[in-house]
């Protein structure tokens, strides 16, 4: 497996969660900031959290992961504007964004790709491959009709194999400290991104940020 995996952990609502996920290496942390969900951030309380994750991070010597701002389907002016505020160094737009919308951006993006099960290796390239020519990230998902990301549900990263290593390219959905080695070892995936999977009763549990990590960076 190798060593340089990049770790993005997602649905962080509070400073001692952020900075227990940057203390422990991971490159990305994700504030979430889509209308209606559980882990939703007001943009006050979102561009709190992230002013004070840096001072103190800055503080304590800690290397500073990517901010990321995760947005759903919203005004493209209002998602720049709480990008501002909140110091966000990407924004990760989880709908169906356009590549008009992505134009409007002012910060680099990551886009959701949610995988179908019977997708083929060429109809996953065929979605990748225009976001990571364009220069963007991409996040591949269980495609689900009920929940639009962030639902935790394994599922068969195996069909991403032909993209999963490319650079920019994250796999998410149902990792957890206990399936993401075996994953890693067998896919060996640019990134990982979590964000159930390193909770307990839907609160970040930090031993298992700190244990997702070290599963997939092994010393």
């Amino acid at each position: 497996m190798a060593a340089s995996i990049k770790v993005k952990i997602c649905g962080l609502r509070d400073v001692q969660s952020a900075l227990i996920a940057a203390a422990s290496g991971a490159d990305y942390t994700g504030f979430v900031f889509v209308e209606g969900v559980r882990r939703q951030l007001q943009p006050e309380q979102g561009a709190a959290i992230v002013k004070e994750f840096r001072g103190l991070a800055l503080k304590r010597g800690t290397v500073m992961p990517k901010a990321v701002g995760l947005f759903r389907d919203q005004d493209p002016g209002w998602v720049n504007d709480v990008a501002s505020e909140a110091g966000l160094d990407m924004v990760q737009l989880c709908g169906d964004e356009d590549e008009a919308y992505c134009a409007q951006m002012r910060l680099p993006i990551i886009k959701q790709v949610r995988i179908r099960p019977d997708a083929s290796a060429t109809e996953i390239a065929g979605a990748v491959d225009p976001m990571t020519d364009g220069g963007q990230m991409v996040v591949l998902d269980r495609h689900d009709e009920k929940v639009p990301g962030g639902a935790g549900v394994p599922w068969e990263w195996s069909i991403t194999r032909a993209v999963a290593q490319r650079e920019g390219v994250l796999l998410a959905g149902g990792l957890t400290p206990a399936n993401v080695g075996p994953m890693a070892r067998n896919i060996s995936p640019w990134g990982v991104d979590v964000s159930s999977g390193v909770e307990t009763d839907g609160v970040k549990d930090h031993a298992k940020i700190r244990s997702f990590i070290a599963a997939v960076r092994p010393a």
